[in-house]
């Protein structure tokens, strides 16, 4: 039976595609993995002339179950401002329930889906991106990156997930600079409050994986 998960963030830049990739590979080792970036603002032409995005290639890599990039990414927008305002202005209507049906069309083991920017983006005028992650009936995973701010941004995240009605299934500390000042103390008050995190990914390495391993078949070794 396939499980979804969506990965959320903190932020623009948090670390949700280093994650999901990273997540993609590790297991991938032992299950079939699809990845899925939905909606993706921020494109360039190719040779052929059709928008892609970075982070939406990046995980057609990452991915053990590949797929054509319009399946990955439906909603691929030019310019690198809010999904919403950038749909608006090239005339698209972003209807979370196709792009629910896409996914769920997909056979895996596992689903990732990372979302676009933070949890409150909106995806249309009346649309979140809650509606979206209602529409696929997945648990929700928050990227928190390690940064100065990052202890409120996550703290305010996780809150605006439950009071959405969804139940955080567990938070990721992206580790973008071990040199930060009071990292393990800024770790310590995360877990107070959310719970110990799922997985430190640091330096290109997973580390303290224990809930992880606890959640899925997660291979020992290797990042």
């Amino acid at each position: 039976m396939s499980q979804t998960w969506f990965i959320t963030g903190t932020d623009t830049g948090c670390g949700k595609t280093t994650i999901t990739a990273a997540l993609a590979r590790r297991m991938g080792q032992n299950h079939s993995v699809a990845c899925f970036k939905p909606v993706a603002s921020g494109a360039e032409p190719d040779a052929q002339g059709r928008f892609r995005n970075d982070d939406a290639l990046t995980l057609i890599d990452s991915a053990s179950v590949k797929l054509p990039y319009e399946t990955v990414n439906p909603v691929v927008l030019a310019p690198a401002i809010a999904p919403h305002i950038a749909a608006t202005q090239a005339l698209v209507e972003i209807d979370v329930s196709a792009l629910a049906n896409g996914i769920h069309a997909v056979r895996a083991d596992w689903r990732l889906v990372e979302g676009a920017g933070g949890w409150m983006v909106p995806l249309g005028p009346t649309t979140m991106t809650a509606d979206l992650v209602r529409a696929l009936e997945a648990e929700v995973i928050l990227v928190i990156g390690l940064k100065l701010g990052g202890i409120n941004h996550g703290l305010l995240s996780a809150r605006a997930i439950q009071a959405d009605g969804f139940r955080l299934r567990g938070w990721i500390a992206n580790v973008p600079d071990p040199a930060m000042p009071v990292l393990e103390e800024n770790i310590a008050t995360l877990s107070q409050h959310l719970g110990p995190a799922l997985a430190r990914f640091q330096e290109g390495q997973w580390q303290d994986d224990r809930g992880l391993r606890e959640t899925i078949s997660w291979p020992e070794s290797s990042p």
